[in-house]
Order: C-alpha cells, then structure tokens, then sequence
C-alpha cells in the first residue's frame, strides 16, 4: 500500500516537473541570451496578487505552445529581484507581459487568457506579413478572420507603406499579401496595388485622399462595425480616435427594452456605416458595473452612453431613446457638440478620480478580506492616534513646566521685594537709638 502511494507522489511530481518545465525561470542573464530565440515573458512580482491569478494560465499558455511546436520559448521573471533587467525592457507594473524578438519588444494588454495570449505570441512570432498563395489559402483564412487586411499587389512604395505599418500594428492584428487574381470573383479594383479590408460581410478599400494616412486608416479599420465591448476593447479602442457609442445591457436577463435598443444600434451600425465610421464606434457591454467606475456615477440598464475612451468625457441622452430618428438625432448632438459634455481629464475630475479610487479600493479590501482591512487601515490609524497623543501629552507637560517656573520665579521676586523693604525699616530703628542716647547724654 505504502508503495502504491509513493508510486502515484512519483508520477504527480514528474507530471508537475514536466508543466513546469513549460515555462524557464529567468534571470539577470537573460539579457545575454534574449536574441537567441523569441520569447513570450511574463514580469511579475511574488507578492502580486494579479500574478498570482495569472500563474496557472501561464503554465497552460506554455504547455500548449510547447505541445503545439511553436518557435515561442516561454519564460517568466521576478522584476523585484532583476529590477535593472525590468527597466531594460520598461517594465512599470505587474504583470507585464511582453513578447520579445531580437531587438523589438512588444506589450500584450488584452485579456489576460490562455488562448488570447497564445494567438498574440503565434502572430508575432510569424512573418509581419503573411503571403497568401491560393484561392483556398485566401478562404481559409478569411474565415479564420473576422477582420482581415490585405496588400494586393507586386513591389510598390505602397507596399513599403504597408509592410511599415504593419511592423507597428501586428500587436493588434494580422497583414497579409495577395495576388489579384487569388480575391474572389465579386471583388473588382479600380487599380493596383491596393489596400483592402475584409470585415462585415465584405470588404472596403483604403482611399489614400479620403482616409488619410494608412496607419490612421487601419488603427480605425480593425474593429468590426458592432462588436461586444469589455474594459480591455475599450482601452485598445482609445487609439482609433473615435467616439465609443455603447448600449448598456444585461445579457443574462435580456428585457424588450434592452433588445429593442440594441437591435437599433447595429442597424446604424450597419445602414449608417458610411456617415458614422470615420467618427463612431459601436456596441455593447454587459452590465453596468464597469462604465459606473469609469464615469464615477451611476447609468441605469438598458441605456446608450457616448465615450471618448481618450479623455473620459462621456454624453448620454436627456431622455430614453426608443426610436432610429431620437438615437440618430442623439449621435448627432455630440458630433456637432450641441449635446452636454460630462467628466473629462480636468484638473477636478482628476481630483475626483483619486477619492474615488481610493474609496473604491478601501471598499474592495474591505469586501474581499476584512481582517486584512482592518490590518491594513487599523493600524496606520492607531499608529497616527498614538503619535498625536504622545505630542499632546508632551505638550501639555511642557506647559505645566512653564508654569511651575513661572511661579516660583514669581516667588523669588516677592521675597526680594519683602527682603528690600525690610533693610531702610531696619535702618530707621537704628538711627532713632543712637539718638536718643545721645540725647540723654547732653541732659
């Protein structure tokens, strides 16, 4: 029995030994061997508790590149211990994580997933752009893909422009290259080479005088017209430079209402796609918890909120919309700047922001563990209570001395002043003996 048990800890620490292996401990040496290999490295502290969640989803993230064949070696280090490793590679908070190739190093900020991760390290850890060969490649990839950027076309300085860019933006998505004759039958070009996407059940092409410079074009161009919408999407949608208009909805108990809004959101998303890209954003987010931290209020379910993700400032309708003509009239307002503004990055709301996420974390330590409240808070309270009575005590003690001296001081002079008194009336006696002596001496 004691064997079969010792048999089974063997296999479970091998078993253990082997997922770990997935993912290399890192070290100050790692500098020396970093253009070696491309690495997928999480920067992370031991005390941090977000490193602790990612941890596990670190290990599947490096068993299954491992298991996948992917050039990718995975790493991990401790910032705290290698902090001039750290600021090499401008590691500010934790966990950061960055893929890192040769010279160039690039930060993930999208959800913090297994297979998130995994798709962010395979594309750039493959080719900036992709060459697509065939009719079946093109297909294949297209429906892989919902939203797909292609270069259509032979050597240019339109292709230089492309590869440019996409060596700046594969943080966000994939760049292809294609042949005319591999597109399908129902695309027709005016002329060639070209930039197109390929997004919302077709496909669009870039127009260098009406879209401006190409970066522009794709930061605005790789989201689709309507899409779900969480904290992370809206932090990489800040740098399209639209307005972010998003239905409020709680997906788990959808109401009429709540349909009806959304489904008059994707129909200007949809019929509206021409008057709105260049400036708005649509979607939706489930539940409201989020938007109420960010605007620091509270937004009732179903509603529709306008953001700029850039500076905070958010519009919302003076009164429910129910109707396509009031949810355009709506969108309209804050276009042309009619409708009222909210928050913002000014110098009082950036005040507001700090009580507020001071409240906020006060409340969640409190929620989540409040022993370790009443540690962390309790006793800086009672150290400062202690402080400021030892201080007032001590001056209190101060005075009283003061005093003390005050009055014996006080004491001192009124006996020198009875001692000074005292002396001429001495003197006087004196005088009036000596001269009735001699008084009777003359009788």
């Amino acid at each position: 029995m004691a064997g079969g048990k010792a048999f089974l800890f063997s296999i479970v620490c091998l078993l253990s030994t082997a997922v770990f292996a997935f993912v290399e401990e890192l070290a100050g040496t790692f500098k020396d061997i970093k253009n070696d290999d491309v690495w997928l490295v999480d920067f992370y502290a031991p005390w941090c508790g977000y490193c602790k969640k990612l941890e596990p989803v670190w290990h599947d993230v490096g068993a299954e590149l491992k298991r996948s064949g992917s050039p990718v070696r995975v790493g991990k280090m401790d910032a705290t211990a290698f902090t001039g490793v750290a600021s090499d590679f401008g590691v500010r908070g934790y966990p950061t994580i960055k893929l890192i190739k040769g010279e160039a190093s690039y930060n993930y900020k999208g959800p913090r997933t297994k297979d998130a991760i995994i798709e962010f390290a395979n594309r750039l850890a493959g080719p900036v752009v992709r060459s697509l060969p065939s009719k079946q490649m093109f297909e294949h990839v297209l429906r892989r893909h919902d939203v797909l950027f292609v270069y259509v076309g032979g050597v240019s300085p339109l292709k230089d422009k492309y590869t440019e860019m996409a060596s700046e933006l594969i943080v966000h998505t994939y760049f292809f290259s294609a042949l005319e004759d591999i597109l399908p039958e129902t695309v027709t070009l005016n002329e060639v080479p070209a930039v197109l996407v390929f997004k919302d059940g077709g496909h669009f092409v870039y127009d260098e005088y009406a879209d401006g410079s190409l970066s522009s074009w794709v930061s605005r161009e790789r989201f689709l017209s309507y899409l779900p919408i969480d904290g992370y999407t809206l932090y990489d949608l800040g740098d399209t430079g639209k307005l972010v208009a998003i239905v409020i909805i709680d997906e788990k108990n959808p109401t009429e209402d709540s349909i009806r809004l959304k489904n008059l959101v994707q129909r200007v998303a949809t019929e509206y796609r021409d008057h709105y890209n260049r400036d708005v954003q649509f979607g939706h987010m489930d539940g409201n918890e989020y938007i109420n931290s960010l605007i620091m209020g509270e937004i009732s379910v179903p509603s529709i909120i306008m953001l700029n993700a850039t500076s905070e400032q958010y519009f919302l309708p003076k009164k429910p919309v129910s109707t396509l003509e009031e949810l355009l009239h709506f969108i309209n307002s804050v276009l042309d700047g009619t409708a009222e503004g909210h928050g913002g990055d000014g110098v009082i709301q950036r005040v507001k922001r700090l009580a507020y996420d001071a409240k906020s974390t006060v409340q969640s330590v409190f929620h989540s563990s409040p022993i370790l409240g009443c540690f962390l808070f309790g006793l800086p309270m009672a150290v400062i209570s202690l402080m400021c009575y030892v201080l007032c005590t001590a001056s209190a003690a101060d005075d009283g001395t003061e005093d003390l001296k005050r009055d014996e001081e006080d004491e001192d002079e009124e006996d020198e002043e009875d001692e000074g008194q005292g002396r001429p009336a001495l003197l006087d006696t004196t005088e009036e003996t000596n001269k009735s002596t001699m008084d009777k001496k003359v009788d």
